[in-house]
């Protein structure tokens, strides 16, 4: 079906061979693998979803329904859009055990039980196989194209920015990014096709004098020479979002053979910009009518890309059905290229196209042919009659690309004059529809509306045809004529929607699946609309459209994780005592995205034994942790006392410099966000800790309120956690051993408990804090980070000098239970300073976020779980996670006064617990059961003061 002439894509010195499902094809460079297929006389290419029917290739873009295959691990991929290159293996989907024979095309036998939402009627009894039967049956037969299993290869995200993004390259995208660039603007210009071009690719016509592809080549390389211009082929913008922002899926490497080193498959671009055109052109509709779902019954434009594209005939002998002029230019090019063309059939009448094929009147009423058409049957007035054809090329009108216009919930308009919905203005701010995407279908047009949006300039002269087109949706006649080729969504399926009360758009798409899946309504939804307006007495406008929601294509899962997957999942953060904690045969686990020494190992200890060890070491001589993960945030400038009071419950204004002072944040909702410290390091500077966990979000919160909240403060706000090293020294010999290390007075009366002092550490600049999470009189030095690792060294030969040494986060846990300190086990999302005992940190005198919701009568009072410390009476574990009920109670959900959110066996005071218990803090001394009915854990313990150890505080303020 090769032409010897045409094809301005396909490189005819050079073969391809490619296989699918195992047999061999020949191909042409350039091709696509529908192209090849079709050149080489292949019709059936699939099978659809519900009665697997033969289904051949229908366009020659994006929005095809049918020719789907898997290649490699990509299942659901469009023959119209993969380029063939040596090698390439392709499977057909949705058949067993061939395409060409089915088993599972006996569903099309009993399509008469088997109509719109057969499953939400049949499925019901008996109750009991629901489960069992009906929904693993329903999952094995649904989805067209299966996962492979395999780990999918790398992809990639990347950003971009520009002043202008033109979104088609077509006639109105290449002139307004032609326009734009020579203004001097910075231009990014993305095309789904292989090169720019759009529909000029597809025509006979000229621009200036010269064919429309030469003309688009020329444009096209001007642009590739200015600085200022990015061409993004292969690339579909996918999606509109707030802030000018737009995602964008850019097939880098599906193309080829052989992957090469370090290339990603594909990359999820995100490009910001000031402004965007859509040019992105529009989707010819087909006509429904029976059995025009056969191989061979195609799109008009697609027959003529086929043949000027890749000099592929997709017939021998062409019927053309229209209900506009588009059909009439199909007629013409076939016949300049000396391919036979059976029959015009016009919907209209009175029309007089300038073609030699024989002009009919009427309608098609039916096909003829399994694997492929053979033959239609043609109405018109009272007569009917059959015309051999080998294809038919179906014109009805065309359809505006219009989704991405309306992804931010706009909704198009409906004009008469075309038959179709163009987008709203400003649907989307900053976005401009141009070209036949706004219903201005011819070249010239285009043209013109492209140089306007790119700042105006001279236009070509180009073809100004009008469009006429008389609206004709369906035929009526005997037969399923199909509205959605991939979802086997019928004429008569619409209408027993209508009949079933499913009149609203939404539910009638839901009902049916018109428009669902890959397809997303590019060749469905107008047709659909119209059916339904027919049968509810409405115009196509009173019904309206259903909702589009990005991507437009299919975008690969993988390629928006990009480089986040295996190792590269989420970050390694390492603190820079690592490579000690490795030396010292530590067991690590993960902490937000930090690695942090669980505990130290000496002479095969288990956990506990070495943990246990540890303990002793901050509380009887001096142990050292490292705590760089933090969350540090510098704050900074006039307006900075103005925010930490808004952030914090308590007064930071107030704080003394050199001071540092417990924080709590709440929420808006007035719940807890998190707790740590603000030190005051001079008039207008700051620097808060958060918890490990929650650095991030409360960095967020915090840029969010100095940008939002407070407008005109004058505040400057960092994250620093990467740059301070930090390491807690606690125990009764802490200070001994940082007097060995810095240059400054460690008295109590110099450096109390709370205080903070720049100085010298081991040489170089740092910081001191006068602060414990222990409980012992302990200190948090600061270094900057590149000297994190020998500062770590040196504090661990000192405190090992003095019988001391490292200790990690499992006696971290057990040291701050002892005390009372929380961690977000205890601060989860859904506690306030109230259940916490800290209600009076809420600041009487000034307002913070939080303050006024957190008063709610919900959120205080007896009947709040209130935090409280447990001891076990009788052995047992205590279990984090366990509940707790009264003695002599069942439990179950009416009996359950509380939980347990931390545990641990102190080698000092035995188990103990954290927890949450109804009106706990009036309760202290009576006892409670802790009960995890998973693990058959059931303690009784006694209510306590959550401060296990050293209530007064004497040994941290030593």
């Amino acid at each position: 079906m090769r032409l010897p002439s045409h094809g301005n894509r396909i490189d005819r010195s050079r073969s391809v061979r490619f296989t699918v499902d195992g047999r061999g094809h020949p191909g042409m460079k350039g091709d696509t693998l529908a192209s090849a297929l079709l050149a080489g006389g292949t019709r059936l290419m699939g099978r659809s979803f519900k009665y697997h029917r033969p289904r051949g290739v229908v366009t020659a873009g994006s929005e095809e329904p049918n020719a789907l295959f898997t290649i490699g691990d990509r299942p659901n991929v469009r023959a119209t859009t993969q380029e063939i290159f040596d090698g390439l293996d392709a499977a057909s989907q949705n058949r067993w055990p061939s395409l060409a024979v089915d088993l599972m095309g006996v569903n099309d036998r009993l399509a008469p039980f088997l109509g719109a939402g057969f499953y939400y009627k049949t499925f019901m009894w008996p109750k009991s196989f629901w489960e069992k039967v009906y929904e693993p049956m329903i999952r094995r037969a649904a989805g067209l194209g299966a996962l492979s299993g395999e780990v999918p290869e790398a992809h990639d995200k990347a950003f971009a920015h520009c002043d202008l993004l033109v979104i088609g390259a077509g006639p109105a995208g290449l002139m307004a990014a032609l326009t734009a660039a020579r203004r001097g603007d910075r231009v990014i210009l993305v095309d789904e096709d292989v090169r720019p071009g759009g529909r000029l690719d597809a025509e006979s016509f000229e621009i200036g004098g010269t064919s429309g592809a030469d003309w688009a080549a020329g444009v096209a390389a001007e642009l590739a020479a200015l600085p200022n211009v990015t061409l993004m082929t292969r690339t579909t913008v996918t999606g509109a979002y707030d802030g000018g922002t737009y995602g964008a899926y850019q097939r880098v490497a599906e193309h080829l053979g052989t992957l090469p080193q370090h290339c990603p498959r594909g990359t999820f671009w995100r490009i910001a910009a000031r402004r965007a055109v859509l040019a992105g052109g529009a989707h010819e509709r087909l006509i429904a009518f029976p059995g025009n779902d056969r191989p061979g019954v195609m799109q008009a434009s697609a027959v003529r890309a086929y043949l000027h594209r890749y000099g592929v005939a997709p017939g021998k002998r062409i019927a053309v059905f229209t209900n506009n002029d588009d059909g009439w230019r199909t007629v013409r090019d076939l016949e300049a290229a000396g391919i036979e063309v059976a029959a015009l059939i016009d919907t209209r009448e009175g029309t007089a196209p300038d073609v030699q094929a024989r002009l009919i009147q009427g309608e098609v009423i039916s096909t003829s042919g399994h694997w492929g058409l053979k033959g239609i049957e043609v109405r018109h007035g009272r007569r009917t009659e059959r015309i051999a054809c080998d294809c038919l090329a179906v014109s009805g009108g065309w359809n505006p690309s219009v989704h991405l216009t309306c992804q931010m919930n706009g909704r198009p308009v409906w004009r008469e004059d075309i038959a179709a919905f163009v987008p709203a203005e400003n649907a989307v701010p900053g976005l401009t529809a141009i070209g036949a995407a706004n219903g201005d279908f011819s070249t010239a047009a285009a043209l013109r509306a492209g140089a306007e949006a790119g700042g105006g300039g001279e236009v070509p002269e180009a073809e100004d045809g009008p469009t006429r087109i008389t609206p004709f949706w369906h035929v009526e006649a005997k037969g399923r004529a199909w509205l959605d080729l991939q979802n086997d969504v019928t004429v008569k399926d619409v209408a027993l929607a209508h009949r079933e009360a499913f009149t609203s758009v939404e539910h009638m798409k839901r009902y049916t699946t018109l428009g669902m899946a890959t397809d997303q309504g590019k060749l469905s939804n107008v047709g659909g609309l119209a059916v339904l307006a027919e049968l509810s007495g409405r115009e196509i406008p009173q019904v309206g459209t259903t909702t589009f929601r990005p991507p437009y294509t299919p975008v690969p899962i993988a390629a928006m994780a990009g480089r986040a997957r295996e190792d590269q999942f989420a970050p390694h953060r390492l603190t820079p005592s690592h490579d000690l904690s490795v030396e010292r045969g530590a067991a690590f686990l993960e902490a937000g995205l930090w690695h942090r020494a669980a505990y130290y190992p000496q002479g095969g200890e288990d956990w506990k034994t070495a943990a246990d060890r540890e303990v002793g070491y901050v509380r009887n001589t001096v142990g050292i942790c490292d705590v760089t993960t933090l969350g540090k945030i510098d704050v900074q400038g006039p307006g900075a006392q103005a925010l930490l009071d808004l952030i914090y419950t308590g007064k930071m204004s107030t704080l003394k410099e050199g001071r540092v002072r417990y924080g709590l944040m709440l929420r808006e909702d007035g719940h807890v966000m998190d707790d740590g410290t603000c030190a005051r390091l001079g008039t207008e500077h700051y620097v808060i800790t958060t918890t490990t966990a929650a650095a991030g979000e409360v960095m967020s919160h915090i840029e969010f309120c100095a940008q939002v909240l407070l407008q005109n403060s004058d505040v400057s706000v960092i994250s620093v956690t990467d740059q301070w090293a930090q390491f807690a020294v606690a125990g009764p010999q802490a200070r001994d051993l940082l007097a060995e290390v810095v240059e400054a007075d460690l008295s109590t009366e110099a450096l109390p408990f709370m205080a903070f002092v720049e100085t010298i550490v081991a040489g170089v600049p740092g910081r001191l804090f006068r602060i414990s999470f222990s409980g012992e009189q302990a200190y948090e030095v600061a270094v900057p980070a590149r000297y994190g690792d020998a500062l770590a060294r040196l504090l661990a030969e000192k405190a090992e000098a003095r019988g001391g040494g490292l200790y990690g986060m499992e006696a971290l846990n057990i040291l701050r239970i002892e005390k009372g300190y929380l961690t977000h086990s205890e601060i989860h999302g859904r506690v306030t300073a109230e259940d916490l005992g800290m209600g009076r940190m809420i600041s009487p005198s000034k307002d913070c976020i939080g303050k006024v919701l957190a008063a709610r009568p919900g959120l205080i009072g007896p009947d709040r779980q209130q935090l409280v410390g447990l001891r076990a009476v009788e052995e047992g574990r205590l279990l984090a996670g366990a509940h707790l009920f009264a003695e002599g109670a069942v439990p179950g959900t009416g009996t359950d006064q509380g939980y347990i959110t931390s545990a641990c066996i102190s080698p000092t005071l035995g188990p103990l617990a954290l927890g949450f218990l109804v009106n706990g803090r009036a309760r202290h001394g009576e006892r409670i059961r802790a009960v995890d009915l998973l693990r058959g854990a059931d303690v009784t313990c006694e209510i306590c003061d959550p401060v296990f150890f050293d209530p007064d505080g004497e040994r941290m303020r030593a």
